[in-house]
């Protein structure tokens, strides 16, 4: 039964609210749980759906009680809904991006909208995985989905065609314990054990479809079918496809995009501009939201906006690798030069992922220059305002050599754009990875082209301050090392750097632009207890006898967690890395997760622990996943798997 929520301080909630759980049943029987925030009156609202995998009545409980409620207090349906087989709703788990759970979605969504509390309109949202499920679902169902708010989009599991190493196996190791937890008793009743059971027994973790040899990313490629508002972060792997989202506007349908100073997620700070997107979309208000900037990006220290994207006061200013930007390095033997880094470059890379903590932004570049070949500007005479997508043509001679094993091998580029101050501080503000691909059929040591993305930047390069350019052939442990270490030649000559510059003068006489952050319900209270022994959230280790280099990652999420509703969640997890400074193939990348779920009043104790394992030879990925399940201390449930992925098609 609906109950009434208490009503909420200032503009957190202007109407009063109530929250109901209920079961979603589907057509094949199945029953999804949902969790449904809405006005007190039955007066039929438009519905926002967030679809996701998390778990709702543990994972995700605190976040969704700030958000859903804030929303429904405006006028509004809330809900949150697990996916099948996750969480407690019932079914087997699957891929969340798989045509069934799409099928789902649809289903989920054409039963809301039919719901007597549902004006007929729904809008979707989520971020991270869920922000690509709610592109996808909006095109499949556009007669129902008036409007879609995506933060954060996954980008997949390759990068320039290189594989990434940076979270792919720890995103693995969470995924299948959020797939291996049980479902709750309080929830599901007796029934509990039994769905474990099955959902134990269903498990296949998607190893094949993420390390496979593929093109360019599916998501890559997503366009709005219908309104879409998309937030990200500058620092986050999904900004570059958020413009590219913004750029595929002349579609027919509107797009905005929303870029500021954020970790990975949807942020407070983005709140009243999707309560106005849906206002808009959903309810027919004019709330001027068409009529502002398609981009508001945060730019150093202020926001700016751009009505147009591609903008007009941005244009490609280009700089050559032999004139404006020159290398301080050895000179080569002939016109290339050589790039070979140690594999352990990349070490001050940060997060892939960041989450808003201290060791997430990379760290000063000069460690990770040093390790490069590096390309600098003469010092600014003026400020250089950086917002787009910066790219890099290059002619290569990969292996640096001509050697026809050099040039069959492949290789890997990674180049990183820096803002440098006088005193020789090293800032990050883009990078990019291209992967060589083997180049059977062209003469050995043959020159070839090449070209870069690198990531989306919104920065100011202050006047005295200079660029550089950063050229490796490693970047662990974010990517995966190439099997040779050889390298590539560069032609300085031939090669040039394309920075997208927008005009000091484009934002004069325009009303400066704020971002308002809302006030938000107080979220359900977590009684959290530490670990005694904390580990450091990133740990680097260099073993100077062996040439090794480790790396070790503990998350903010370690600890013990004691919902409101009684429920006991206790979590540990780490991240390693390790690598020898000159052997590629020496890559190892490891995480060890393990939770515990009780309900200390009813004697229900349950852990998963969860392993993942991935190395490499030449030619394949080796992987090996683990999943043990205990039930009061006694193992119910252990399997592993092993596989084989070629590295390459």
């Amino acid at each position: 039964m609906p109950s009434p929520l208490p009503p909420a301080v200032g503009r957190s909630h202007p109407r009063p609210i109530t929250r109901e759980d209920l079961r979603i049943p589907l057509s094949d029987g199945t029953e999804l749980y949902a969790r449904v925030w809405r006005p007190l009156d039955d007066a039929p609202v438009p519905v926002l759906l967030e679809y996701s995998a998390g778990r709702l009545t543990d994972w995700t409980a605190a976040e969704d009680s700030r958000r859903h409620p804030w929303y429904a207090g405006h006028g509004y349906a809330s809900v949150r809904v697990d996916l099948r087989g996750h969480g407690n709703s019932g079914g087997l788990p699957g891929d969340e991006h798989s045509e069934a759970a799409l099928a789902d979605g649809v289903e989920v969504i054409r039963r809301l909208a039919a719901r007597p509390w549902c004006s007929g309109r729904v809008g979707l949202f989520g971020h991270g995985p869920a922000g690509t499920t709610a592109l996808r679902l909006a095109a499949l169902a556009p007669d129902t989905v008036r409007a879609v708010v995506t933060a954060c989009p996954d980008g997949g599991h390759h990068l320039g065609g290189a594989v990434l190493a940076a979270g792919l196996h720890a995103r693995l190791t969470a995924l299948l314990a959020g797939a291996a937890r049980p479902p709750d008793p309080r929830y599901v009743g007796d029934s509990w054990r039994a769905m474990w059971l099955a959902r134990l027994n269903a498990l296949e973790p998607p190893v094949e479809a993420w390390l496979a040899p593929r093109g360019p990313d599916e998501p890559a490629r997503l366009t709005a079918a219908v309104p879409t508002l998309a937030v990200a972060g500058w620092d986050d792997p999904s900004c570059s496809l958020v413009l590219r989202l913004l750029d595929e506007s002349a579609a027919p349908v509107p797009v905005r995009a929303l870029v500021g100073p954020w970790p990975h997620g949807l942020p407070d700070d983005a709140l009243p501009d999707t309560l106005r997107w849906w206002d808009h979309w959903l309810k027919d208000i004019d709330t001027g939201i068409l009529a502002g900037p398609a981009l508001r990006s945060w730019i150093s220290t202020r926001w700016a906006g751009d009505d147009l994207w591609p903008s007009p006061d941005v244009r490609d200013i280009h700089y050559g690798l032999d004139g404006p930007l020159r290398s301080a390095g050895t000179a080569s033997d002939d016109r290339f030069v050589r790039v070979r880094s140690p594999q352990h470059t990349g070490l001050n890379a940060g997060a892939y992922v960041p989450l808003g903590r201290p060791a997430d932004r990379p760290s000063d570049q000069r460690e990770e220059d040093g390790r490069s070949v590096c390309f600098d500007s003469q010092p600014l005479p003026e400020p250089l305002e950086l917002l787009g997508l910066p790219s890099l043509r290059l002619r290569l001679r990969p292996g640096g050599t001509g050697s026809g094993e050099a040039r069959s091998a492949g290789g890997l580029i990674v180049a990183r754009l820096c803002d440098v101050t006088p005193d020789g501080t090293s800032t990050l503000l883009s990078r990019g990875v291209l992967a060589l691909p083997p180049s059977a059929g062209v003469p050995a040591g043959a020159p070839a082209d090449a070209t870069v993305e690198l990531s989306a930047a919104g920065h100011t390069v202050p006047a005295g301050h200079r660029l550089r350019l950063a050229l490796s052939s490693a970047y662990w442990p974010w990517i995966w090392p190439t099997p040779g270490a050889t390298g590539f030649g560069l032609d300085p000559s031939r090669s040039t750097l394309t920075l997208p510059a927008r005009h000091l003068a484009a934002d004069a006489g325009a009303v400066p632009l704020t971002v308002e952050r809302p006030a938000l319900p107080e979220p359900i209270h977590l009684h959290v207890t530490e670990p005694l022994t904390a580990r450091p959230e990133r740990l680097a280790l260099h073993d100077i006898g062996r040439h090794e280099w480790r790396v070790e990652l503990s998350p903010a999420t370690d600890g013990t967690r004691t919902h409101p509703d009684g429920l006991v969640r206790d979590e540990h997890s780490v991240t390693a890395y390790r690598v020898l400074t000159a052997a590629p193939l020496s890559a190892q990348a490891r995480t060890d997760h393990s939770v515990r779920l009780e309900r200390p009043d009813i004697g229900w104790d349950t852990t998963v622990q969860t392993r993942t394992e991935l190395r490499c030879d030449a030619t394949h990925f080796i992987v090996h996943c683990h999943v043990s399940a205990f039930e009061a201390g006694s193992l119910l449930f252990t399997r592993d798997w092993h596989h084989r992925i070629p590295r390459e098609g």
